[in-house]
């Protein structure tokens, strides 16, 4: 059985960066649960979420987060399965204060960590994530990167008859 993947988000303000994972993921065929919880004001709620995750049939948890940014810290220390962290840009800072905090994460509770609102990437590595051990899903990766080249070959194509 396909292990499912979590999203999580720090605020509601989140969400429009966040549905391209959610899109991903559900184009992929990975069962998403997405979620609102705070690292800062439901820690509780993130305990839970994290600790039991594994026994919940989760394989991946996405978390996204801006300013302090420290929802996927908070939930990778609860839990051993891969994290993967989306700073968030949401301050005066443009999302820099979100990446740092998101990626200096101290040795032995590793957080993954994409570009800034790179939520589409978030879920793209969370399918890889998951591809390890599910050959239908390491194929659809691999449909997706033969239809990226052609794409591309197609592009170069159209711009060499326009020169």
């Amino acid at each position: 059985m396909r292990k499912k993947a979590a999203v999580l988000m720090g605020s509601d303000s989140d969400l429009p960066v966040v549905q391209g994972a959610i899109r991903t993921l559900k184009d992929f065929g990975v069962e998403t649960e997405v979620h609102i919880m705070s690292a800062h004001r439901t820690p509780h709620k993130v305990m839970e979420f994290a600790s039991g995750a594994r026994e919940n049939g989760f394989g991946v948890i996405i978390c996204a987060a801006g300013k302090a940014a420290h929802l996927a810290g908070v939930v990778a220390s609860h839990t051993t399965l891969p994290v993967i962290g989306i700073p968030m840009k949401s301050s005066a800072l443009d999302g820099l204060d979100a990446l740092l905090s998101t990626v200096q994460m101290p040795k032995g509770i590793p957080v993954a960590t994409v570009a800034i609102d790179g939520a589409d990437n978030a879920a793209l590595l969370a399918v890889q994530i998951l591809a390890v051990n599910d050959e239908e899903l390491a194929k659809k990766l691999q449909d997706m990167r033969t239809k990226m080249t052609a794409e591309i070959a197609e592009k170069d194509k159209k711009l060499q008859e326009k020169l």
